[in-house]
């Protein structure tokens, strides 16, 4: 297993354009089907015209992990990802209302928490390996309102 650093992805709000397909990309990803409601990255309309996507915001010491009651989230020692253990989850929903940006979610299915994972470590929403670091997506649909960034091991 090769060791990855600590991820993380910038967003540029302002040239967001409320397309969405950050969301298909994240749950063809997860669910392996189009269902931008299961998908861990998810945009908000506040008014018309202001589109605004919502992840994970990667935070020091992440509450939601220590709301918990059944251990089933935790921080990836590489990445520093949350983790949700399915089959540890029992959704109560007590991680939504520790997040301060109440990032995690019930899946539709409601049967567990869902919260971007960084796709273990390459997320599918961004490519690393072009040269201006656009989304993934960007390289299929243009978009250039986010970018990866990875930390320095």
């Amino acid at each position: 297993m090769s060791q990855r650093s600590q991820v993380w992805i910038n967003r540029n709000y302002i040239v967001c354009s409320g397309c969405r397909r950050c969301e298909i990309a994240c749950s063809m990803f997860h669910e392996k089907r189009i269902w931008p409601e299961a998908s861990r990255v998810r945009v908000f309309m506040f008014v018309p015209g202001i589109e605004t996507p919502h992840l994970w915001f990667q935070c020091d010491k992440p509450q939601c992990v220590d709301a918990c009651p059944e251990g089933a989230l935790s921080v990836d020692e590489q990445t520093k990802a949350i983790r949700v253990d399915d089959s540890l989850c029992t959704a109560c929903s007590l991680c939504i209302d520790a997040c301060p940006g109440r990032v995690p979610h019930l899946h539709p299915d409601g049967s567990r928490i869902v919260i971007c994972d960084l796709c273990g470590g390459d997320p599918e929403l961004v490519c690393n390996s072009r040269p201006t670091s656009w989304h993934r997506i960007a390289a299929r649909t243009n978009c250039q309102a986010g970018w990866l960034v990875r930390a320095k091991s």
